[in-house]
């Protein structure tokens, strides 16, 4: 036998972890609200929406799974609902299941208790959601059939060019003024700087010894390039994450990291010509980062669960809340935020902080909401000389979850933020706590 494959079968049969990889179909109909009746009704499709994941296994662990699914957003009740049955199709439990949405907006919003504080108006397809959820696990089963041993780990990064920019760096004697958004057609708002943003795109690969396995990408932006034009779509980060899976034969997972004040609106006037430019820029980053990627064994995988109770804003009662969504006379849009926001109020359950530990110093760690990317440099800083990837737009019950300064600021942002601002303290003792060996 040739010297690789011995040492193929030597590393396989050394192995602990397993991972089985899935993809399931959760486009909805034509008619499907999306973006939670704040935008036009699916009218067609202009690319599939998909649930991506992956289970990994291990004899000393329970299985964890983690999905992303190119949904605007998985909320509160259904958010939990969705972990259970998932962990259900693996043989876990919903505390190790990692349940994201990429959070385009021509995609559904899942948030069955808000549609009922909203009988006149939709919000979601409620069956069409069934039914992709029940699709996502039934490939869950299907993937666990032939689980592949994996016995390496590789981690990489590359610098993103001309995509992420700040969305709050109109600052005029402390306040934010305009924002320029996931695109916009303002030349002062895209001539001013990018502000802050992380501009690493981070893979992680899983191996055979010489077989890739799966790889996952993270990078921190709203994922929009325009929307609310009734054609259901992945966007560029699925047409990046779709080109990446195609080229080489291999599932290639996107989850959209800190990105609640990030926006592509300084590299993107909503054109449509500038969909695949922005696709293109991201695939780059993808590439670039598998080649800049170092490799090392792994023996083994475990779990950090920290459940996190976040106070409702105290600025937005509940009382007032119910007249505004109860009043016909006011916009469905505004009907909309406000019951969102009762919805978090209501919700009154711990929210889901979650981390996987690969070795000693990788770190995936899973937060909820449109998290602001400082908590994202945060977490990166817990953990000096480690690697850690973050993925937000999880429990999207919260909305935005600015810093506590951000409330002093203003801007759109701490407008539709729910949770209170001095969560900023909850969350990043969370995340201190998740990332420790």
């Amino acid at each position: 036998m040739k010297p690789f494959l011995l040492l193929l079968l030597a590393a396989t049969q050394a192995s602990a972890v397993q991972i089985a990889v899935f993809r399931a179909d959760v486009t909805p109909p034509v008619g499907a609200p999306l973006c939670g009746g704040l935008v036009k009704p699916a009218a067609g499709v202009s690319e599939p929406l998909l649930a991506l994941g992956a289970v990994l296994l291990d004899t000393a662990e329970k299985p964890v799974v983690l999905c992303a699914v190119d949904y605007c957003e998985i909320r509160a009740a259904d958010h939990l609902h969705w972990r259970e049955v998932l962990a259900g199709a693996a043989g876990t439990s919903a505390e190790r299941v990692a349940l994201h949405s990429l959070h385009q907006h021509n995609a559904p919003l899942v948030d069955n208790a808000v549609q009922k504080l909203l009988p006149d108006l939709a919000i979601l397809d409620a069956s069409a959601a069934d039914k992709a959820l029940q699709n996502i696990a039934s490939a869950i089963r299907a993937s666990l059939a032939s689980p592949q041993p994996v016995t390496h780990l590789t981690t990489g990064q590359a610098a993103v060019a001309e995509i992420a920019s700040n969305r709050r760096v109109m600052v005029v004697n402390g306040k934010v003024g305009r924002m320029r958004g996931s695109s916009s057609k303002d030349p002062e708002l895209r001539a001013l700087p990018e502000g802050l943003v992380d501009p690493m795109l981070k893979s992680v690969g899983f191996w055979n010894a010489g077989r890739k396995l799966a790889v996952l990408h993270y990078y921190a932006t709203h994922p929009m390039s325009y929307y609310n034009d009734g054609m259901v779509s992945h966007d560029f980060v699925g047409i990046a994450r779709e080109r990446r899976s195609r080229e080489d034969g291999v599932p290639h997972l996107y989850f959209t990291g800190c990105g609640g004040n990030i926006g592509a609106g300084k590299y993107n006037d909503g054109s449509p010509e500038n969909r695949p430019l922005l696709a293109e820029r991201l695939h780059k980053a993808m590439i670039d980062s598998e080649k800049s990627a170092s490799r090392r064994p792994l023996a083994g995988f475990s779990w950090k669960h920290v459940p996190v109770i976040l106070k409702p804003d105290p600025e937005f009662p509940e009382e007032r809340m119910i007249k505004v969504l109860q009043n016909s006379a006011t916009s469905p849009s505004q009907r909309i935020t406000a019951a969102l926001r009762l919805g978090f109020i209501r919700h009154r359950k711990p929210i889901p902080f979650t981390s996987l530990h690969l070795g000693d110093d990788v770190r995936l760690l899973h937060l909820p909401g449109e998290s602001f990317v400082e908590y994202q440099w945060f977490a990166q800083q817990q953990l000096p000389g480690g690697f850690v990837c973050t993925a937000s737009y999880g429990d999207g019950v919260t909305g935005y979850i600015p810093l506590e300064k951000s409330f002093t600021e203003g801007g759109y942002e701490p407008s539709q933020a729910y949770a209170a601002p001095d969560s900023e303290k909850a969350i990043k003792e969370a995340v201190t706590q998740l990332l420790k060996p």
